[in-house]
C-alpha cells in the first residue's frame, strides 16, 4: 500500500467530533455538549439531540477518552481485587464484571492484593492517582477510606469443585451485580458534579447497594 493510500484509509476511518458536526450541520461546540449530556446540552430541542445521536452512531463515532477525561475530570475507571486472580471462581467473577462494565463505558483494571501495613501507600494511592472511581473485591476486604466507592465479595475457599457451566454462569452473574451495585454508587456523585457525563454512557442511577456477605449459600441455591 502506497503512502497516500495508507493515508487515504486512515483518514476514511478516523471520525471526529467535527466530522459529526460537519454531518448535522451544527457546531462541534453543539454537538459536544449533546453527547457530553451537559446542562447546555439538554437546554437544546429534543429532535436536534436524537439526529446528533442518530448521525454518531451512523459515523460510528468514538470519544478521545484522553480529552473527554480532562474536561469532564472523570475516567470511567473501576478496579477489582483478589488475591489469586488465578482463582477459578474469581476468573469468572472478573469476566462476568468486565463484560457490564464494558457496555456502560467503563474500563475495569485487575490486580492481586497482598496485605501489608503500607497497601494505601503503596496501592491504593497509585490506583486513586490512575483515577479509578471505585473498586470491587474478591475474597480480601483492604483498608479502603469511607465513602469510596467499594463492594466486597466473600467466597468460600472451595466453593465448587469441579465447577459446572451453570456454576460459571452464577458466578459471571455475580460479577455483573457487583459492577452494577458499583456504578450506582458511582454514577451519582458524578451526576451532582454535572460533568458532563456522556448520554451513551450513562448508567441507571439507583440506591447504591452491597453484596451480600452471604454469597456463597445464595450461589449455592
Amino acid at each position: 500500500m502506497s503512502r497516500t493510500s495508507r493515508h487515504t484509509a486512515w483518514a476514511v476511518e478516523t471520525v471526529t467530533l467535527r466530522t459529526v458536526a460537519e454531518r448535522v450541520g451544527l457546531a462541534p461546540c453543539s454537538v459536544s455538549a449533546i453527547l457530553n449530556n451537559s446542562a447546555a446540552g439538554r437546554s437544546i430541542p429534543q429532535h436536534t439531540r436524537d439526529r446528533v445521536r442518530r448521525a454518531a452512531q451512523q459515523l460510528n463515532y468514538r470519544p478521545n477518552y484522553s480529552a473527554r477525561s480532562l474536561r469532564t475530570k472523570r475516567t470511567y475507571t473501576v478496579a477489582l481485587l483478589a488475591p489469586d486472580i488465578g482463582h477459578a471462581p474469581a476468573a469468572r467473577i472478573v469476566a462476568g464484571a468486565e463484560e457490564y462494565l464494558r457496555r456502560k463505558g467503563y474500563c475495569l483494571l485487575i490486580a492481586t492484593y497482598a496485605d501489608s501495613p503500607d497497601w494505601v501507600q503503596n496501592h491504593f494511592t497509585p490506583l486513586r492517582q490512575r483515577g479509578v472511581e471505585g473498586i470491587i473485591t474478591v475474597q480480601t476486604k483492604p483498608p479502603l477510606p469511607a465513602g469510596f466507592p467499594t463492594v466486597f465479595v466473600d467466597l468460600p475457599v472451595n466453593l465448587w469443585e469441579p465447577m459446572l457451566a451453570t456454576h460459571q454462569q452464577k458466578l459471571e452473574k455475580l460479577g455483573r451485580d457487583c459492577a452494577d451495585s458499583i456504578v450506582r454508587q458511582i454514577e451519582p456523585k458524578a451526576a451532582k458534579a454535572d460533568r458532563g457525563i456522556p448520554s451513551f454512557l450513562l448508567a441507571r442511577v439507583r440506591t447504591p447497594t452491597q453484596v451480600s456477605d452471604k454469597t456463597g449459600s445464595a450461589l449455592r441455591s
